[in-house]
């Protein structure tokens, strides 16, 4: 599809989930929270994986289910029926590198080989939808709050992925908005429960994608959703 038709319909879905948030911000959403520890994901920057000799945003290993060697590889796309991962063509963001997956998606972009069409962990805020938050009501694409104790940050953030039993991952992109120095996904992780999320379920049921934290930002706030938590002491980001 040509870039300008491409930007085009970017900014009608923009348009239509701006009025979506109009038309809900009447209504008050419903919310819950879940306190946890917080593993860094890298999973849909399109630099997350690459074969060996590649500056990648993490180790291929935590690329498998739950990290395991022999576990199944959830964190990029492979070839039907065989384990061989499917690169990253020429006019792709990173050539050479592996397409990496979520399940948060651009439906727009209908080739599940684009790595345009999953949501970028450096670029956006998102969670990973655990057990607990899926039996309370939350499911993928659904608005986020996000607050950390230490660093008295709050943010708005979507569910990007799943593939955690704990939920206990957040994107690179949410960490270092909350104040973490992490670079990468080798970098370390938010060791104690400090991480506050607030998830508000069937907040987004058209599954809308967005490109940018502001486009995020903008509709969360329009929709009214809070991320104010000040009785924990936090101050907005």
């Amino acid at each position: 599809m040509p870039l300008p038709i491409r930007k085009a319909l970017a900014c009608c879905v923009f348009c239509a989930s701006v009025q979506l948030a109009a038309a809900q911000s009447g209504a008050r959403h419903a919310s819950f929270e879940i306190v946890t520890r917080m593993d860094i994901d890298v999973d849909g920057a399109p630099n997350a994986y690459g074969p060996p000799g590649k500056k990648t945003l993490d180790y291929l290993s935590n690329a498998h289910y739950r990290a395991r060697p022999k576990g199944e590889i959830v964190g990029y796309l492979t070839e039907e029926d065989r384990d061989a991962p499917v690169v990253q063509g020429p006019h792709d963001p990173f050539p050479g590198y592996y397409v990496s997956t979520t399940d948060y998606v651009d439906r727009s972009r209908t080739n599940p080989k684009d790595p345009l069409r999953y949501v970028d962990a450096t670029k956006i805020n998102y969670v990973v939808l655990g057990d607990e938050a899926r039996r309370k009501g939350a499911r993928v694409g659904d608005f986020v709050a996000v607050y950390s104790r230490r660093h008295r940050r709050a943010v708005f953030g979507i569910v990007g992925d799943s593939g955690n039993p704990s939920g206990a991952e957040g994107s690179l992109h949410l960490l270092q908005e909350l104040g973490y120095p992490f670079k990468s996904g080798k970098t370390g992780s938010v060791e104690r429960k400090d991480i506050v999320i607030r998830f508000f379920p069937r907040s987004n049921p058209e599954r809308l994608f967005f490109h940018s934290q502001a486009e995020l930002d903008a509709v969360a706030e329009k929709m009214g959703l809070s991320r104010d938590f000040i009785a924990a002491g936090a101050s907005k980001k």
